[in-house]
């Protein structure tokens, strides 16, 4: 990506998140939040319906081998939503990971009044973005009630409001990761995730069940720091790396003194 066109975009991304809070009260933003809940289920018995207007529950859209990236966004959103979506799968392109194969993604309209031909017209737009045919039933876009939505959203602690004058919601950029049993693993901030924290979240999210084995190993040296909202060198797996081949290394240089100690041994027992 050019270095002109990269800023051009954090540029449009700052001055659309500035506009969108510009438009929403003090007030109003105090109702604004993400109160994590790691290790909490999502309620599974949920009722939603999918963008061809078939109704699910969450616990069909999990399973025992896939973690799930949750988005709660609104269809009609003119600024944030598609910079969060976006930024997803801009992320998700740069991964070693496959939709279907190693993830699922599932997201929820938090508007009641959005139909499931603006969650079809969505679905279809994003899922040529990530390069899969419009009928992928990976990646589900969902609307539902105001009691499912509602409960949804306390479930994994996201808090969001209306703007009636802006006929607009105010909500916060983020991505839910699911594990395939329905237990919230991790929260990744903003609307741009690099690659590594997105792919570690997934691996993370499906206890390792997904991914390369070098994935896994990241896991042991890089521990998710959630006051930079990142993953960041863990120290100690370093430390025990390094005593670990200090040891072979010592281990492989007593074996061939020893074995060089028994072919001196030999060679004077022949010359004797």
């Amino acid at each position: 990506m050019r270095p002109g066109f990269k800023a051009g975009l954090l540029l449009g991304t700052l001055l659309s998140v500035a506009s969108a809070r510009a438009q929403t009260t003090p007030a109003q933003m105090q109702r604004v939040d993400v109160i994590e809940a790691l290790g909490e289920r999502v309620p599974l018995d949920l009722h939603f319906t999918d963008s061809d207007g078939k109704p699910f529950t969450l616990a069909e859209k999990l399973h025992q081998a896939r973690p799930v990236v949750l988005t709660l966004v609104y269809y009609r959103c003119p600024m944030l939503c598609p910079l969060v979506l976006g930024g997803m799968i801009k992320s998700l392109t740069q991964t070693h990971l496959a939709l279907g194969k190693d993830y699922d993604i599932l997201t929820v309209s938090i508007d009641p009044n959005e139909t499931s031909a603006m969650a079809h017209e969505r679905k279809r737009g994003y899922l040529q973005a990530l390069g899969r045919g419009e009928a992928d039933p990976h990646w589900t876009f969902a609307t539902g009630d105001g009691d499912s939505i509602h409960a949804l959203a306390k479930a994994v602690g996201y808090e969001y409001t209306y703007d009636a004058q802006a006929k607009q919601f105010a909500h916060n950029a983020v991505l839910m990761l699911l594990s395939p049993d329905g237990k919230i693993a991790r929260y990744l901030y903003g609307v741009e995730f690099t690659p590594r924290d997105l792919e570690l979240s997934l691996v993370e999210a499906s206890n390792g069940k997904v991914g390369t084995s070098v994935d896994r190993l990241l896991l042991t040296c890089y521990q998710y720091d959630a006051a930079k909202r990142r993953y960041g060198p863990y120290i100690f797996a370093f430390i025990r790396i390094g005593a670990l081949l200090v040891f072979f290394a010592l281990a492989g240089l007593l074996t061939l003194l020893w074995r060089q100690e028994l072919k001196a041994r030999k060679h004077r027992g022949v010359a004797a």
